[in-house]
């Protein structure tokens, strides 16, 4: 079922998410729903709290970046195979050099920008099925697991941002808020009822 997704400045975006346990109610249903969800708005990933639950759960699915002419055969063939659900995630190290790629976000539509983040991360989590794994992740990968999982701590790529390119997206920002941003999916906007 496809549910809407929360818009930049509902307050369930900033609060860190709870763990969650095997027996957290309708947990395969949740998961389920938001694969739709995340689907049907064209996403490679989202966060438990973009659709108003503040618990440590994320998905990913890299299949759309596969595509891409600029990464080798090896690197398109891991994208396109890469589907996971991470819950009750834990970063235990992000390391090597910081690299920049244009990130954007279903919750803040039409907004991108470049972003700095560490080529090589270290999680420990949960599969859908409460096996817990500890893997390392490089590259885009690793990109899409430290932005989802900056989520599920109440933090939002706009945060990395300097000041001057904060000031210059101020007015979009407040354009979602207001209900003001028309993606082709649903979405919950903090200062409006309903879409």
């Amino acid at each position: 079922m496809i549910i809407p997704i929360f818009g930049y400045g509902e307050p369930v975006l900033r609060q860190v998410g709870a763990e969650i346990s095997p027996d957290y109610p309708n947990l395969k249903e949740v998961i389920a729903n938001m694969y739709d969800t995340m689907y049907n708005a064209y996403g490679v990933g989202l966060a438990a709290p973009q659709v108003g639950l503040a618990i440590r759960l994320f998905i990913i699915d890299t299949e759309p970046f596969s595509d891409s002419d600029d990464l080798s055969k090896e690197e398109q063939a891991q994208l396109k195979n890469f589907k996971q659900t991470f819950i009750n995630a834990k970063m235990l190290k992000e390391e090597g050099e910081e690299w920049g790629f244009n990130e954007g976000c279903l919750s803040i539509p039409d907004v991108r920008e470049d972003v700095y983040r560490n080529e090589r991360i270290t999680i420990e989590y949960c599969d859908e099925n409460f096996n817990k794994k500890t893997e390392v992740f490089d590259g885009l990968i690793a990109r899409v697991i430290q932005h989802e999982y900056d989520h599920i701590e109440g933090i939002l790529f706009t945060d990395h941002l300097t000041i001057l390119k904060k000031t210059l997206i101020k007015k979009k920002l407040q354009n979602i808020m207001d209900g003001k941003a028309f993606p082709d999916y649903r979405m919950k906007f903090a200062n409006k009822k309903g879409r």
